[in-house]
């Protein structure tokens, strides 16, 4: 079976490479800096390890959401502009437009890979906080990559809920590579809730998908995360799943 490549840009944005095909998840490319939300501000606490020129050709952008800057910040707005693909949500596709396509829940697109076969992007579900809260952090969505004879990838967004992993699982069963957004992100709006899945969270929806591999992004570098890669490693230990979890180091590749 053809490897999976994962490189390491920093927050939530990673250069993904699946049977030929190459794709950048939620671009983001400032330096260190606030964001204005409200009466309030997103802080970011670092830059990329590299940017867009050293990203290279890539065949689309899987865009979890774009309405939080700490998955499409101002670089990474720009970015979209060059891109031949955005997946994303119909918000996405209403607010960007071109070159944002909506990808609906269990819709896929089939992209040609250079052997002939093709690769399906599904558009699977993600909840960004406790139930009833999309109308405080709006529309997610997450995405499965899959295809003959490459692993199967779940690549989860800005995802809360154990409730939803288990309905990806039902539907699409095997998962070999799990890259989720595991930072518990929190805001004061919401109290002690989740934004996003905590380490623990991510430990068990391991458990839920069956992956094989595990590799987390969006845990670090904002001041919004609870949690970070200390509390990530004593998760999985706990859970007897350390085997699987693979911590990037900004810059790294990853090859599973």
């Amino acid at each position: 079976m053809a490897a999976f490549k994962i490189r390491y840009v920093g927050g939530p944005t990673a250069v993904l490479e699946l049977g030929g095909l190459r794709f950048v998840v939620d671009p983001t490319f400032d330096g260190p800096g606030e964001y204005p939300i409200g009466d309030r501000a997103l802080v970011k606490t670092a830059g990329p390890a590299f940017g867009p020129a050293e990203i290279g050709t890539v065949d689309a952008v899987l865009l979890s959401h774009d309405q939080h800057p700490d998955n499409l910040d101002t670089q990474g707005r720009a970015y979209l502009a060059s891109a031949p693909l955005v997946l994303s949500t119909a918000s996405a596709r209403e607010r960007v437009g071109d070159p944002v396509r909506t990808l609906p829940n269990w819709d896929e697109v089939e992209l040609p890979r250079p052997d002939g076969r093709m690769l399906r992007v599904i558009g699977v579900p993600a909840q960004h906080g406790p139930d009833g809260t999309e109308q405080w952090t709006g529309e997610v969505t997450g995405f499965v990559l899959a295809g003959e004879g490459v692993p199967t990838v779940y690549v989860s967004g800005d995802n809360a809920s154990l409730d939803v992993v288990q309905r990806i699982a039902d539907r699409i069963g095997d998962i070999a590579v799990a890259v989720l957004f595991a930072g518990g992100a929190q805001t004061p709006l919401l109290g002690d809730a989740f934004l996003t899945l905590p380490s623990e969270g991510a430990a068990e929806a391991a458990k839920i998908l069956g992956a094989r591999h595990v590799v987390p992004l969006h845990f670090e570098q904002w001041e919004h995360f609870s949690q970070g890669a200390d509390t990530l490693v004593a998760a999985f230990q706990k859970a007897g799943l350390a085997g699987l979890l693979h911590l990037p180091k900004p810059g790294e590749q990853i090859e599973l």
